[in-house]
């Protein structure tokens, strides 16, 4: 037993920073919504995952500068996750579901981007941005409504600059954000 203990702390010793700094996982756990589908007037379920993300980026054509932009943008990407429901009446939906979901951005490396807040239509809009070594790796959209939410998570190496791009494509929302402030200047939880 002995042998083995000289050789097992240099190891811990070695990988020691490498295990202690977790890389941050921008994939949020969504919910199952199944039963929402079918009490919602209008529901969107998007799940793009690298593999359908590069066989999205085909149908793309080259040659149009929108489609270009969208291509580059896609290719840095490692899934685009969007649920989105709509309903006839308020509250139709627990909102438990999505304090789930929001939850999940108090986590290690989610920085706040917006909060938005109505008390008149009662509609709230977050978004998060995760960044890892100065780099956007995810971002995250919570809107909601009494008759409506919309979740967004998008993975992968994010230019916000170029992001609005995606805006209306994939699933997409209009997202409006300011990219004259940086995440470290104008983000904070």
């Amino acid at each position: 037993m002995r042998k083995y203990t000289l050789p097992m702390l240099l190891l811990l010793f070695l990988l020691g920073p490498a295990l202690s700094r977790a890389v941050p996982n921008p994939k949020l756990v969504m919910p199952e919504f199944q039963g929402l589908a079918q009490k919602a007037s209008e529901s969107v379920t998007i799940t793009l995952d690298p593999t359908l993300l590069s066989l999205a980026g085909r149908f793309l054509d080259g040659n149009d500068p929108q489609d270009a932009a969208t291509k580059e943008i896609i290719k840095g990407l490692r899934g685009i996750y969007v649920r989105s429901y709509t309903f006839d009446k308020d509250e139709a939906y627990a909102q438990s579901d999505i304090d789930a979901v929001r939850g999940q951005l108090s986590a290690p490396g989610w920085n706040r981007l917006v909060e938005t807040h109505s008390r008149k239509t009662r509609a709230n809009v977050d978004i998060y941005i995760m960044i890892d070594h100065d780099q956007a790796v995810g971002l995250a959209l919570i809107a909601s409504e009494p008759r409506q939410f919309t979740i967004v998570n998008i993975i992968g190496a994010i230019d916000l600059d170029k992001l609005h791009k995606l805006e209306g494509q994939f699933g997409v929302p209009k997202l409006d954000i300011d990219t004259s402030k940086t995440p470290a200047q104008g983000a904070h939880k």
